[in-house]
């Protein structure tokens, strides 16, 4: 399960961000309301827990956006404000669920599996392939022309990112932004690096290369011809 965490309490944004990791998931964090909408709006998730009160924007008004674009995925409120009327405004705004802090990891986890239950029949994509090239999110394995590919963790998230906007130009600001998080430019070469690990284990020894550098644009994953 991939999730983002849209949280202003670093610490229990840390805290949330760990458990999850320990228990087997994926998790990315956004500190405020306006760069916790890009990702989610850029990023593919399955599940969002979603602060109420956030700096820059409120929770609300992210989860009404996402579900007026149409995106469906599951939404978990997170807020101090544990009244009816605030529970029924967070569900009308298109919540799947409200979740009054404090609350206990193990609470959250569980309406986390049955809201996923609950969506199983649209499917959430879980493999990627481009070529020969096949990424499986569920296993977290990459294999080209059947052979396994051993990568690190930021370079699998780095192929993911790029496999699925195959054929489409790919920024730096979107790789810092949804590999990285970072919402700046660090002025270091951290992209250029791990392109270029990433280019030599999935083209190297192959007749076809497929990470191809876009000059000054970015990149793009594809299969050339």
């Amino acid at each position: 399960m991939r999730v983002l965490v849209i949280e202003d309490d670093r610490e229990a944004a840390s805290y949330l961000v760990k458990a999850l990791a320990e228990t087997g998931h994926v998790a990315d964090h956004a500190a405020d309301g306006e760069s916790g909408a890009h990702m989610a709006e850029t990023g593919a998730y399955d599940l969002l827990v979603v602060d109420r009160m956030l700096p820059k924007r409120d929770g609300l008004s992210i989860v009404e956006d996402m579900r007026r674009r149409g995106d469906q995925t599951p939404v978990i409120i997170l807020s101090a404000l544990g009244q009816v009327d605030d529970r029924v405004r967070g569900l009308r705004a298109g919540g799947d669920d409200y979740l009054t802090k404090p609350y206990a990891f193990t609470e959250l986890l569980a309406r986390a599996e049955a809201l996923l239950r609950r969506n199983r029949p649209a499917e959430v994509e879980t493999t990627y392939k481009v070529a020969d090239l096949v990424l499986d999110r569920l296993s977290h394995t990459v294999t080209r022309g059947g052979e396994e590919i051993v990568l690190q963790p930021r370079e699998f998230r780095l192929l993911e990112y790029m496999m699925r906007n195959a054929g489409q130009v790919v920024t730096r600001t979107m790789l810092l932004e949804n590999v990285w998080d970072y919402h700046f430019d660090p002025q270091t070469n951290v992209i250029d690096v791990h392109v270029s690990r990433l280019r030599s284990k999935i083209d190297k020894g192959f007749a076809k290369p497929l990470l191809h550098t876009i000059r000054g644009a970015g990149y793009m994953l594809r299969e050339q011809g």
